[in-house]
């Protein structure tokens, strides 16, 4: 039922790996840029998808009420403390481990290809999309990797339970997921993107991971007012 997100989570593992590999042979100042060339690109895609949005107010709302979830269940702390728990059980080196998951499971997962591609699946269909998505995924996580380190590779874990997620929800209400909604859970997640490029070229820290419940909100809002 999941087999398109065990395949995109395998293609992150290699290509991390390989990332691995490079990094450890690529000076300070490379890296640097690799880090800066992430957050303008993630602004870029961040902005590209919020335009789909027909439904602005209710874009607005849905991060809103997403926030104010969010704050008050500190999703930012907690996830960021999961992140150092497995560092230090792990003995990983490097200080952006958190950073590095948290980066790359929202690059991986917040685009309309993950929504359709989960959909497609979870309706029975052979996930050509979510195949496609995870060659691109595959040779992003290299870029990532040599940027922000190993905490990359374990993006894996909330990609499996957020768009595995995705794929088991869609087989069971998958044909009423219309393209407006597709749009606006798009254009929510690019929101988000946008947040997270301003964290990543170190203009002000966001607190993207407390936004997320905005994608949860925006399906009734939609739904009911859209």
């Amino acid at each position: 039922m999941i087999t398109g997100t065990l395949i995109n989570a395998a293609a992150i593992i290699i290509g991390g790996s390989l990332g691995l590999l490079i990094r450890s042979r690529l000076p300070e100042q490379i890296t640097k840029t690799f880090f800066q060339a992430i957050g303008l690109f993630t602004l870029f895609l961040g902005f590209s998808m919020s335009l789909k949005t027909g439904n602005p107010l209710l874009l607005v709302f849905a991060l809103i009420l997403g926030a104010l979830f969010g704050s008050l269940s500190r999703l930012q702390s907690r996830v960021e403390g999961v992140g150092d728990s497995i560092q230090k059980r792990l003995k990983l080196k490097g200080g952006q481990f958190s950073e590095g998951m948290v980066t790359a499971f929202l690059m991986f997962c917040m685009g309309s290809m993950t929504i359709l591609g989960a959909i497609e699946e979870g309706l029975g269909n052979e996930p050509k999309l979510l195949l496609i998505k995870s060659l691109m995924d595959g040779f992003t996580s290299i870029a990532l990797v040599t940027a922000l380190g190993v905490g990359v590779i374990f993006s894996v874990i909330p990609l499996l339970i957020y768009q595995g997620g995705l794929t088991l929800v869609a087989a069971w209400i998958g044909e009423s997921l219309g393209n407006v909604m597709i749009d606006e859970l798009t254009a929510t997640g690019g929101i988000l993107l946008i947040g997270l490029g301003i964290t990543i070229l170190g203009i002000k820290k966001i607190e993207v991971l407390n936004l997320i419940p905005a994608l949860l909100f925006i399906i009734p809002l939609v739904y009911f007012f859209g």
